[in-house]
């Protein structure tokens, strides 16, 4: 089970570095034509939010690697669950079921690592 949560440990912060990264380097007019969305939450907000994906993505790995205030990996997995579970709420306001369904997946693959980093499978 720890090699299973390694590996979703490495792999869900990679989505979450790219979406960050993306949120926070385009410009409104890029951003409306990828995520819809975005057409209805102001920049600033949209920066904020990739911002927390990608101080989220680098806390689920960073902690865990080096040894460092290991705790943090899972208090990252439940602060991107929370950041899912507004996702989920934008989506089913506008109706948009396919985000709806990655949503869900990366909410559950959180929720997973912070259970198992919480419970038997802590560092």
């Amino acid at each position: 089970m720890n090699t299973t949560l390694w590996i979703v440990q490495i792999l869900l912060p990679l989505f979450f570095l790219v979406a960050g990264v993306t949120k926070v380097g385009q410009s409104q007019v890029k951003l409306e034509k990828s995520l819809p969305w975005t057409a209805d939450t102001s920049l600033r907000m949209v920066c904020f939010i990739g911002t927390v994906e990608i101080l989220g993505a680098l806390g689920l790995v960073l902690p865990a690697a080096t040894g460092i205030a290991p705790i943090l990996a899972p208090l990252a997995a439940v602060g991107l669950a929370v950041v899912m579970l507004g996702a989920i709420a934008t989506h089913a306001r506008r109706r948009e079921q396919q985000a709806i369904v990655v949503d869900v997946v990366l909410l559950a693959r959180a929720a997973v690592v912070a259970w198992g980093r919480f419970g038997s499978y802590a560092f």
